[in-house]
């Protein structure tokens, strides 16, 4: 899954649960799920660096650990990131000798330039974040921060520059940002010239920015509190800010000026949407609007309601919007039941198709990248795991790839799931499913048609035999995400690097593969790395590797292999030995630095170790450094659908690649075979391998309607590979046939409200839905009763549109029905539909004594009347629980003499009122009839009220009489 981007054919976004849930998961993915929030802040803290005593509890304290205060722990010192979309993370440190010894390196022998650098009186600070400002350029900039986790506030923070890529720094806070703190760093994505800084809240809320590279910084105080920014995808003054208290703000000047864009939005469901159409400047929000969430777009800068629009009317599941790529994803619960929905390239919201019986729980969206979705799907079976399913390009029918993915949660609470997508080999997945309460890890290279496990390597790197040997024993590879932004993922790969996996993995036996650095296994379609005691980088474009022990004890060394991991040079980078709190390398740049930051001892200053390897290079590559590889799956020489060659690297030569290089010579097509195509919506692979029908599914009605006359694409039951480029063979027999339509009665016509509720008030607009499943739409006549005396009817149901708007005139309980019908046949829906009106008044109107024993009439009188909307509670003297009744006038007889209490409720329009009336049961009573003037009510009030008080009075007069 992309991290913050969205790339429509229209419309170019960016940014970047419990219970039915749709979310991006935190899947291993080349594009994976964010590790960052949608301000580019990657909120985590670094593992706390221990001392060689420390670690033989075997236990690692991250920063946050509540037991902070112990003696026996070193200080914690984590790691913030800014934006990686807004600036790449890089560089911290000093250089010690070559060889270790402070001596000069032999004549011919490898060896790195290396020089120190201390940021001096920021021993204490326990925070870092460093950014390369922009390609190719040689400024560096650091934040150091004193963060105090009891007051949760910043107390001290340095900034320092660079502009000689890291040899020394420059501290500014010393000179242009006095008495200010400072907390986060960000570099603009698109110009990265372009820096902003927040203050930290606590102290002052202000902005720093600079369009200089750091040279000069203008402040700009803001009157709210950021919590997060999100920067615009292409447009480099355009920024998104998030709130503290759920508010958005937009500026079209890099933070100079902010507008209020919306009020109650939901944490990290904003997206910068910009379109080359009516609206150049669109944000996606997802509101809280009191109970009820909704889906809106607007301008940037006009978001008042008459600037809104609302794509998917009616309300969505709190944290569902889900934008990526060309697809938006939505849900909605009801009843208990989830429904999802999915736009491609803006077009209209469709429902997911799942297989009938998936009947799913939750569903995280794990990749959107290649023009397909893949999606975590949990089934109504599954427990602590989640199937994999693959969309066809819209991303509406999916199909189940592969069952039984290992998943589990975050310390944040985001779900983890174990799938990884390889960079620079299409069709390449590799995934963790459970099976026996054990982990195995499965490979595929056809999409996910057909799994293997992996072939652990025959001898460590030792020389010793492994002993596993498939099926019984095989290859385990970790797919975890790092948590810490300046170390690797436990499995890495580049698109520059096509076939080399790097990669911390154990025999299924949980005897180590490899015990020191890498073991080598070829023969397959990528060469395989496996690495269990180091963190692993690219450098050189994917030309070299970088090793670096995971020892929590300081090191000097480092290894650096340029023949893809078979041979490995051990380097020293410092004379005395350092605490690795993290590596930061250039983003793709021509120059070759990497830098070392962390600290020599428990309170020495930050250490930055710039590190130059480009001498162990010499020169730049040219032809004949160069070897053809041809790219196969375990002798298979066709990957999805095309014979790959690529050119790499001769063993042992000592030369860069440069960014221009290109790695692939040559794909040539191959003929089609029944692994290039992947079975259909309603289609389950047999043992065969070939694609039969579910017993659900029938294969004789089209997918959508069909008119009669016309031609629709009537699938054969597979559908080929997306990106597969196989030709001839089995494709045209495997491809869908153009069919002729033929006559077929309408059958499963849907009527519902736009946003599945039975209710709505009096006065308002309600839409409703009509969709046919089946059936020749353009011959189909529709007729919709609703229920109050008006009828509607279209000629055939292809000119109905979305949706039909009514507003019924009065409150009252309607039938409304739809009937779809044709020379074929027909069909019908029926839904019954509260029209309520919010009571305003109850009266309960009752006699004021009854005889014991007789029955007595009472009636609630309500306003305005409520005709069968209102449910009525009678309550009788000390009775417990209420007798219920649709109708307002019910009879009771009283049994006990004296004062007898009643009272009713009412609920009606979501409002409930109620009134009490004291009734006095006699054995026997005389009444007599009064009269009043005819004019009596002119000269009171209209209230009940002045009733009451005139029979009181009456009665108390009677009384005395008799």
């Amino acid at each position: 899954m992309k991290r913050c981007s969205l790339d429509y054919s229209r419309c170019l976004c960016s940014r970047i649960p419990s219970g039915p849930s749709l979310y991006p998961a935190r899947a291993p993915v080349t594009h994976s799920a964010p590790k960052l929030d949608p301000s580019g802040n990657a909120h985590i803290s670094r593992a706390e660096r221990t001392s060689p005593a420390e670690e033989k509890d075997g236990k690692v304290y991250p920063t946050w650990s509540p037991e902070e205060t112990k003696v026996n722990r070193r200080e914690k010192r984590s790691l913030f990131p800014s934006d990686s979309a807004a600036g790449s993370r890089f560089e911290f440190r000093r250089t010690g000798g070559v060889d270790g010894t402070g001596k000069s390196p032999r004549q011919n022998e490898p060896h790195l330039i290396t020089s120190t650098f201390a940021l001096s009186a920021d021993s204490a600070h326990n925070q870092a974040m460093v950014l390369w400002s922009g390609h190719n350029s040689s400024v560096i900039l650091i934040l150091t921060k004193l963060f105090d986790f009891n007051l949760g506030t910043v107390t001290e923070s340095s900034l320092w520059r660079s502009v000689d890529f890291g040899t020394t720094y420059e501290k500014l806070t010393d000179k242009v940002m006095i008495r200010t703190m400072l907390s986060y760093l960000y570099v603009c994505p698109t110009n990265k010239r372009k820096i902003l800084i927040l203050s930290d809240p606590e102290v002052e809320s202000s902005l720093l920015i600079s369009s200089d590279e750091g040279a000069t910084f203008q402040k700009f105080n803001i009157n709210f509190y950021i919590m997060s920014l999100l920067f615009h995808p292409t447009q480099e003054n355009w920024i998104l800010a998030y709130s503290h208290d759920q508010r958005l703000y937009s500026s079209l000047d890099f933070g100079k000026k902010w507008i209020l864009v919306h009020e109650r939005i939901t944490p990290g469901r904003f997206y910068w949407c910009s379109c080359a159409q009516a609206y150049p400047v669109l944000i996606n929000l997802c509101v809280c609007c009191l109970t009820e969430m909704q889906y809106i777009t607007c301008r940037a800068q006009k978001c008042s309601e008459e600037g809104r629009q609302y794509p998917f009317s009616g309300r969505i599941d709190t944290n569902s919007l889900v934008v990526q790529d060309q697809y938006i994803f939505l849900q909605l619960t009801t009843a208990g039941r989830t429904t999802y929905f999915v736009s491609y390239q803006r077009g209209p919201f469709r429902n997911i198709q799942l297989p009938k019986y998936c009947l799913p729980k939750d569903m995280h969206i794990v990749s959107t990248d290649e023009g397909q979705v893949l999606a975590a799907v949990q089934e109504w079976n599954e427990n602590d795991t989640y199937s994999l399913y693959i969309s066809d390009k819209p991303g509406v029918y999916f199909t189940r790839s592969l069952p039984n993915l290992h998943t589990f949660r975050s310390l944040a609470g985001n779900l983890i799931v174990d799938v990884y997508k390889v960079a620079g080999v299409s069709g390449l997945i590799i995934a963790n499913k459970k099976e026996d309460a054990q982990m195995r890890t499965y490979i595929t290279y056809n999409k996910g048609q057909t799994w293997s496990l992996l072939q652990p390597p025959a001898k460590d790197t030792t020389g010793h035999d492994t002993n596993c040997n498939l099926p019984s024993c095989s290859l385990h590879l970790l797919l975890q995400m790092s948590e810490n932004p300046y170390t690797p993922d436990t499995i890495s790969t580049k698109h520059s690097a096509p076939g080399i996996i790097v990669a911390t993995g154990v025999c299924q036996s949980l005897s180590t593969c490899s015990s020191s650095i890498p073991g080598v296994r070829e023969g397959v379609l990528f060469t395989l790395r496996v690495l269990l005691a180091y963190l692993v980088w690219f450098l050189d474009h994917g030309g070299a590797l970088l090793a670096v022990t995971q020892s929590a004890v300081p090191t000097r060394h480092l290894w650096i292999s340029l023949d893809e991991g078979r041979q490995w040079d051990k380097l020293s980078f410092s004379s005395t030995p350092l605490f690795v709190d993290g590596v930061l390398m250039t983003p793709e740049t021509e120059n070759h630095i990497v830098t070392f930051f962390g600290h020599f001892n428990y309170h020495s200053d930050w250490q930055l170790i710039k590190i130059d390897y480009s001498s162990l290079f010499g020169r730049k590559c040219t032809d004949g450094d160069f070897q053809t590889w041809h790219l196969h799956n375990k002798g298979e020489v066709c990957v999805m659908g095309e014979r790959q060659v690529y050119m790499k690297r001769k063993p042992g030569t000592r030369c860069t690649l440069g960014q221009e290089y290109s790695r692939v010579v040559s794909a040539e097509p191959c003929i089609c075979t029944l692994y290039d195509f992947e079975c259909d919506y309603g289609f389950e692979r047999q043992a065969s391998g070939k694609c039969a029908p579910a017993f659900w599914y029938d294969v004789n009605l089209p997918a959508h309607t069909c008119s009669h006359g016309q031609r629709y694409r009537n699938s054969t039951g597979y559908r080929q590979v997306l990106l597969n480029n196989c030709r001839e063979g089995l494709k045209y027999t495997l491809s869908p046939k153009m069919q002729q339509c033929k006559p077929i009665a309408p059958s499963g016509l849907q009527l519902s409200t736009i946003n599945s509720q039975l209710t709505a008030v009096l006065g308002t607009n309600i839409t409703f839905r009509v969709a046919l499943q089946n059936g020749d739409s353009l011959s189909t006549s529709l007729h919709v009763d609703f229920g109050d005396g008006i009828l509607v009817s279209y000629s055939n149901i292809s000119r109905l549109g979305d949706s039909i708007t009514h507003m019924y005139r009065v409150a009252g309980i309607f039938r409304v029905t739809a009937r779809a019908q044709n020379s074929q046949g027909s069909d019908s829906s029926l839904l019954c539909l509260h029209i309520t009106s919010p009571v305003e008044r109850i009266f309960l109107s009752a006699p004021v004594v009854v005889i014991r024993g007789n029955e007595a009439n009472l009636t609630a009188v309500l306003w305005p009347s409520q005709p069968r909307t209102a449910t009525f509670y009678w309550w009788f003297s000390n009775s417990t629980e209420p007798l219920i009744t649709l109708e307002g006038s019910i009879s009771h007889t009283f049994t006990q003499e004296g004062p007898n209490s009643v009272t009713v409720q009412v609920s009606a329009g979501g409002t409930v009122l109620q009134d009490v009336k004291i009734i006095t049961v006699k054995d026997f009573f005389r009444s007599l009839l009064l009269s009043f003037s005819l004019n009596l009510e002119e000269h009171n009030p209209s209230i009940a009220e002045w009733r009451q008080d005139v029979g009181r009075v009456v009665r108390a007069t009677l009384s005395q009489v008799y």
